[in-house]
């Protein structure tokens, strides 16, 4: 089985010539991220993921792991080795601030190398993915004294972070939860249980930090009486040495789908004295802690999707290109199957949903530089705001797809585990739940995206795509002809936006009815709207002499196929939309 080969070419185009390299690393702090640095970050970021970790995540899948008497879960083979390579080579550092031993780098760069984590193996990956998110609600939180004691530690790789939010009664219902916290001088005492918490028990670091919710006795109903502590596997004592263990950890671990050899724990807090913890942030305010990591992981998980893809995209060229069977059109003998138009129907929508869905999430990664580091920073954060539900929606639905079809290239053999087909189509099926469901997402791109703002952050992505294609259409005739059916998709973006704003009052199903097909179709229009800025940019390139010609005809021919054969799904996703909500609410629930 082939080991994943980073598009390291590809990550560099699009951070290049889509998202604007040279305006970021001219933001403060950002200067050393000059082009050869890039380059050279993700050359050798594609070495420690094909080399290191690709390889164990055939092992991980297999040999998966368990919980063992003591309540440790040893990892597989090589995890612990890989995880050590990572933290030494300062991998987990590279976008955090140099005062807590971080290298400053862009968030969109970092983004770029999370990829290639999560692509060479995505279980493994998920235990870097969930510090990171640690990271930035305790930096964006937590007092000085907290940040200094922890965060260190997390930069480097030493320890790692877990998020505590879902209850056994309580899923996305956060009002529900019942996880208990009882103040005690300068901490508090946690008591409760968390389930579907990844990497919450496992042996590559020696201290994992977890963040929980809870509620305090004298804390108002519902979200608004959620407050965020820090619990620490091992208590930390003032030197940063480990102290004693804490009353918490892993009771169980659930048998999953895919993801074999990522941890997913149940956690009991508290089952003797209580699990010491330490306020982050204020109390009752512990929600919109938590979402400053949430929102990380949503768009991380966006990622995912991209990542997931790409390795299956991969697999599937391999076996398609060494593959032999049946005449080709024009052959009298036996071909190897990419010769067959259907297949290549298959690759091409496989690669140009993979690439249009990178060309986006780096882009939402990309205005999140600008709104940490630049001068218009509201601008930004309502594009980050309003992108961030599209990659994580749209992006692992279209996961969902290209890891269908790898498993369908393969034909029968796709569907007998050894070929690893079948693996990342289930791994991937998480993808499209945690963090927030695609429902989810999809209703906070309605609700808070949408309905709050009255439309105004959609309406400027909406200008910024008309934009784009006007300067398109006065270019070369190739560019005209790409660009042509965008400009049909982006305005029927612009008309169920607007069906929305003027439905929605009246009618209380409207927003949660047409919500999810509001969504895949911002995704598809935006992939669209970045697949054609590739074109532009290949073309540009192309006569200029400084790109590889082949590279750049493949990115021409990759945005023909995406406007012909992907952005019309728009018609569809714009046509159920404005059906209203009648047939969608109007079956009586006895009749289910």
């Amino acid at each position: 089985m082939a080991e994943y080969r980073a598009p390291v070419n590809d990550m560099n185009f699009v951070l290049q010539q889509l998202v604007g390299m040279d305006q970021i690393a001219a933001l403060p702090g950002y200067e050393e991220a000059s082009p050869d640095m890039v380059a050279a970050i993700l050359e050798e970021a594609s070495k420690l993921s094909g080399e290191v970790i690709s390889p164990l995540n055939i092992i991980g899948d297999q040999t998966g792991v368990k919980l063992n008497e003591q309540g440790q879960v040893p990892t597989p083979v090589g995890f612990k080795d890989a995880y050590q390579q990572y933290a030494e080579g300062g991998w987990g550092s590279l976008q955090f601030d140099p005062e807590h031993g971080g290298q400053g780098m862009p968030q969109v760069l970092a983004a770029a190398v999370l990829e290639m984590w999560q692509a060479s193996n995505i279980s493994w990956g998920l235990c870097p993915l969930l510090t990171q998110g640690a990271i930035e609600a305790i930096e964006a939180n937590a007092s000085e004294a907290i940040k200094a004691q922890y965060i260190p530690r997390l930069v480097s790789g030493e320890w790692t972070g877990t998020m505590n939010l879902t209850e056994p009664q309580a899923g996305s219902d956060l009002a529900a939860l019942r996880c208990k916290a009882e103040r005690e001088g300068d901490h508090y005492r946690i008591k409760g249980q968390k389930i579907f918490i990844t990497w919450g028990e496992h042996d590559m670091t020696d201290n994992i930090v977890h963040l929980v919710l809870a509620r305090l006795p004298d804390a108002p109903a519902g979200v608004r009486g959620i407050s965020l502590f820090i619990v620490p596997k091992y208590l930390v004592n003032e030197d940063g040495s480990l102290g004693e263990l804490n009353d918490c950890g892993a009771v169980s671990l659930e048998h999953k789908l895919g993801i074999h050899a990522s941890p997913t724990c149940v956690m009991s807090f508290g089952d003797n004295d209580g699990a010491i913890g330490y306020l982050v942030g204020e109390e009752n305010k512990g929600l919109a802690c938590m979402f400053t990591m949430m929102n990380n992981a949503r768009l991380g998980v966006g990622l995912q999707g991209v990542a997931i893809a790409d390795r299956a995209y991969q697999l599937a060229v391999d076996y398609a290109k060494d593959r032999v069977q049946s005449p080709a059109p024009g052959s009298k003998e036996s071909n190897t199957i990419i010769r067959h138009p259907d297949v290549r129907r298959m690759l091409m929508t496989m690669r140009t949903l993979t690439e249009a869905g990178r060309a986006l999430a780096f882009t939402a990664y990309g205005n999140l530089d600008h709104q940490l580091k630049g001068e218009d920073k509201a601008r930004h954060q309502a594009r980050v705001s309003l992108l961030t539900p599209i990659v994580k929606g749209w992006c692992t639905e279209v996961a969902q797809e290209v890891t269908g079809l790898g498993v369908q290239v393969h034909g029968g053999m796709g569907f007998i585990e050894e070929t690893g087909a079948a693996q990342h189509y289930r791994d991937a099926r998480i993808l499209t739940i945690y963090e927030g469901t695609s429902g989810i997402q999809a209703q906070d791109l309605v609700g808070r995206k949408t309905l709050f703002d009255q439309g105004e952050a959609m309406d400027a992505l909406l200008a910024e795509m008309l934009d784009t294609i006007e300067t398109a259409q006065q270019g070369s005739e190739r560019l005209r002809g790409i660009s042509g059916s965008l400009l049909s998709a982006v305005e029927a973006l612009g008309q169920t936006q607007r069906y929305l704003l003027k439905g929605a009052e009246s009618d209380i199903n409207l927003a949660g009815s047409l919500a999810f097909n509001y969504m895949m179709l911002a995704g598809t229009v935006c992939g669209g709207w970045q697949m054609l800025k590739a074109a532009q940019a290949a073309e540009q390139l192309q006569s200029g002499g400084d790109y590889d010609p082949k590279f750049c005809k493949a990115k021409l021919i990759s945005a023909e196929f995406y406007m012909d054969q992907v952005l019309p799904r728009y018609l569809s996703y714009a046509a159920a939309a404005v059906t209203g909500s009648e047939s969608i609410m109007g079956l009586e629930e006895d009749l289910f």
